[in-house]
């Protein structure tokens, strides 16, 4: 045995023998390995790691799994992105990368990604999916994105076959059809649970929505950018607001989850008329999105926006505005929104101008707690992050299930969760919709029908088949969710049908729950 491997094998024995896990006891026993070693260098989690079995792997994960986060909210994320291409807009303030979709620098860690395996989308869900093996991470229960910009404005050909072989990575076989690949995946070790796409709202039309059910989409992430149209026409992005309000109802009606990618501090706006947006957004049904992407303005070299801030035609956000915007926009998100983004992942040699600080979500949350505030988004409130920030877990006995009900894009959403109601934890959550009398879909229209557009159940990634110890995944939730808008449907709005827009990994799991296939969704009759 060498060296390395009796120390690692060490420190594993030695922290199996521990009653209670945590960073704090990790770190003990390794320095008490390595002061017996008379190590100048310590084992990284990731050499410890290569040394366990499966059944060791499992039992200390709490400790050993590098960048907990990335597993935090209960999926495994696998970005992948699409090759370069011309892109139908031409903003002012757009990097147009070398070697990268026109909205990115190249430099982002995605993209080098993606550059490193020469764009092909196979060997960069490969790629993905050995880091997260290697970092000590379940990757059972994938969320794949696919960046790119607007993804649906490259041939169908291209969309087809670049998502094919994401599930053939995903599967570990090569299918000879998109369908084939997607009926291997339902039964898969690695199954896609979610797919998000990125496009522009004059590519989010019906034909574009249909074909990305086809491929098998349960997300969508449109680029608004703003909500005026002054604005939009200014820093030409080559749609208008009557776009984004079409783009967001169309979408929402066939069931997606809808990502909004918004940008504070463009020209023709200013720090009252950001805020001004935001409050439309939470409140006007127009909008209403279930999740943001907030990418304050930044200026980069080589773009139009850089030639006007040279001018002097041009102020950015700095870092301490961007901070003040950012509360202000916290103190107005309602509970069934999630901020996921609050920043471009753009390095800070690239900025020229406007926010450079990479940590300035964090720098957010500090900010609010020094005035007794906290963000009530679905990502500051969900049961991993409220552990791993503030040591707040639920208690059993303090579990409800909560209903929240707003109009969005004709129609009727209800947001149900359960959540800790006296520390405000949140642990699971469905939306449910009564659609609008414009949704296309045959599926949702021939018969009278409600959609689950969301489902989802928070805390550490259990694999699947496992029983919980800790964690909060397969503790029934999930049943209890559908189980209440099945009834809210069928009593409340007297509809004849449940329509669910499923990750082809996931339709498994409704079939157990009584749905069948139903055209590019799964679907039960509300008897």
């Amino acid at each position: 045995m060498e060296r390395k491997e009796k120390v690692c094998r060490e420190v594993i024995e030695n922290l199996l023998r521990e009653r209670k896990l945590s960073e704090k006891v990790f770190m003990k026993v390794l320095k008490e390995v390595a002061k017996k070693y008379r190590l100048e260098k310590l084992p990284t989690k990731i050499e410890i790691l290569s040394f366990c079995t499966p059944a060791e792997k499992s039992r200390l994960k709490k400790v050993l799994t590098t960048k907990p986060s990335r597993t935090i909210s209960g999926v495994t994320v696998v970005t992948v992105v699409a090759k370069p291409a011309p892109c139908p807009g031409s903003c002012l303030y757009c990097p147009r990368g070398i070697n990268a979709p026109q909205s990115y620098t190249g430099l982002e860690p995605a993209i080098q990604r993606a550059i490193r395996n020469d764009y092909d989308p196979f060997l960069q869900t490969k790629d993905r999916l050995n880091q997260y093996k290697v970092m000590g991470h379940p990757s059972d229960k994938i969320e794949v994105i696919i960046l790119g910009g607007t993804f649906t404005a490259l041939s169908e050909g291209y969309q087809e076959w670049f998502v094919k072989r994401i599930f053939d990575a995903l599967n570990g076989v090569d299918s000879e059809t998109l369908e084939e690949a997607q009926r291997i995946n339902e039964t898969a070790k690695h199954r896609c649970v979610g797919l998000t796409i990125e496009t522009r709202p004059d590519f989010c039309k019906e034909k574009h929505v249909d074909f990305m059910l086809r491929l098998g989409a349960t997300r969508v992430e449109i680029g608004v950018q703003s909500i005026y149209d002054d604005v939009l026409k200014f820093i030409k992005r080559g749609h208008t607001v009557e776009d984004e309000v079409e783009a967001i109802r169309i979408a929402r009606d066939a069931g997606y989850k809808i990502v909004l990618h918004v940008m504070p501090g463009l020209p023709g706006s200013d720090f009252k008329r950001d805020i001004k947006m935001f409050k439309t957004l939470f409140s006007d049904q127009r909008f209403m999105p279930d999740g943001l992407k907030i990418y304050p303005t930044m200026v980069i070299e080589g773009t139009e926006l850089y030639e006007m801030w040279k001018r002097g035609e041009y102020n950015p956000l700095d870092d301490e505005k961007t901070i003040k915007l950012l509360v202000e926009i916290k103190k107005l998100v309602p509970p069934f929104v999630r901020i996921r983004r609050v920043l471009r992942d753009i390095p800070a040699t690239k900025i020229v101008a406007g926010p450079k600080k990479s940590n300035i979500r964090e720098l957010v949350q500090k900010r609010m707690k020094e005035i007794g505030l906290r963000c009530r988004c679905i990502r500051c409130r969900e049961v991993g992050h409220m552990e791993m920030n503030f040591g707040l877990k639920p208690r059993v006995e303090d579990i409800k299930l909560v209903r929240r009900e707003y109009k969005a894009s004709g129609g009727v959403e209800i947001f149900l969760s359960f959540e800790d109601v006296k520390r405000d934890i949140l642990i699971a959550f469905l939306r449910l919709r009564i659609p609008s009398g414009k949704a296309h879909r045959k599926e949702i229209k021939e018969v009278d029908s409600a959609i689950i557009r969301e489902i989802h159940t928070y805390g550490y990634a259990l694999e699947i088949g496992k029983k919980p110890k800790e964690e909060w995944q397969h503790r029934g939730y999930g049943k209890e969710l559908i189980e209440e808008a099945e009834d809210i449907a069928k009593i409340e709005f007297d509809k004849k049908k449940m329509v669910v827009i499923s990750g082809v990994g996931v339709r498994r799991y409704f079939m157990k729950n009584g749905y069948k296939r139903d055209g590019l969704y799964v679907s039960k009759l509300l008897k």
